[in-house]
């Protein structure tokens, strides 16, 4: 997810450099919209880990 939104940000600003504004405005909304979502994910998953205990597993 958070290869997508890098993704839809090189587009914005390739698409800002040939001049299509409309494109480049959707395409960076997109790329935070993606962001955001990936950072709460990774809150939310965090947060669960902590809760259950269940985390990476050590090897003695």
């Amino acid at each position: 997810m958070l290869r997508a939104a890098i993704v839809f940000f090189v587009l914005a600003l390739v698409a800002m450099i040939l001049g299509a504004n409309n494109i480049a405005g959707m395409s960076a909304e997109i790329g935070k919209l993606l962001l955001f979502v990936f950072l709460a994910l990774a809150v939310v998953s965090f947060v669960v880990s902590l809760v259950t205990g269940r985390g990476v597993r050590r090897i003695p």
